[in-house]
């Protein structure tokens, strides 16, 4: 199914909407298309939905999974520290005016809250949205490459000293995780790819810049 208000409309149908999904699908499809976004945009959306359609049953729940991918970055503000939180609340607020039961919504924004990474999830429904979300580390290193570029370019006013220090640092921590990827699928799929653009990524921002006088 393409990427499309019908496709998040069917889901809200599935997941027991009693109103029409269609014009907040639209809505939250402009929000993924801000122009500010170089990664966090609509082709990131598609990726990880496609990434959920292509992958083998995990043990989770499709359709809740679904939900949390639409709506994982729906709030994005590269200077702001809460996104994934106010991404929940817009899960919350926009689900239920939906007429999703309430178990429902409260389980997709528990998923949304997930993809601030902070925490490994304990049950399958998390492991498949975070997964799908860090899948990007594990790919082909053009692939990468361009994600990488595409969040430097998503925090530009940053100063390089600062954004390399603090870019490392999140790599840093998805390295030391074991495993990276907590379902069987995407860790036989990325792990190993994902660990060697971390490291290779790592690499470069260790290097000192022009003009920052080596404080990385």
């Amino acid at each position: 199914m393409s990427l499309g208000p019908d496709r998040f409309a069917a889901l809200a149908r599935r997941l027991g909407a009693s109103a029409d999904a269609a014009p907040l699908a639209v809505d939250l499809l402009r929000r993924w298309t801000d122009p500010a976004r170089t990664y966090h945009s609509l082709s990131h959306l598609d990726d990880c939905l496609s990434q959920l359609d292509t992958a083998p049953d995990q043990g989770a729940h499709c359709d809740l999974v679904e939900a949390a991918l639409w709506f994982h970055d729906a709030v994005y503000d590269p200077r702001a520290g809460d996104n994934e939180d106010r991404s929940a609340d817009l899960a919350g607020e926009w689900l239920t005016k939906l007429g999703v039961p309430g178990p429902r919504v409260e389980r997709v924004a528990a998923l949304v809250r997930l993809t601030r990474h902070r925490e490994r999830p304990d049950h399958a429904d998390g492991r498949v949205v975070c997964d799908i979300d860090l899948s990007i580390l594990g790919r082909p290193a053009p692939e990468f490459d361009a994600y990488d570029r595409e969040i430097r370019a998503e925090y530009q006013w940053v100063p390089d000293w600062h954004y390399r220090r603090e870019r490392a640092a999140v790599l840093r921590r998805f390295l030391r995780w074991e495993p990276l990827y907590l379902t069987p699928y995407f860790r036989e799929r990325y792990e190993q790819p994902a660990r060697a653009n971390i490291r290779r990524a790592l690499a470069a921002l260790e290097e000192p810049a022009d003009g920052d006088g080596g404080h990385i």
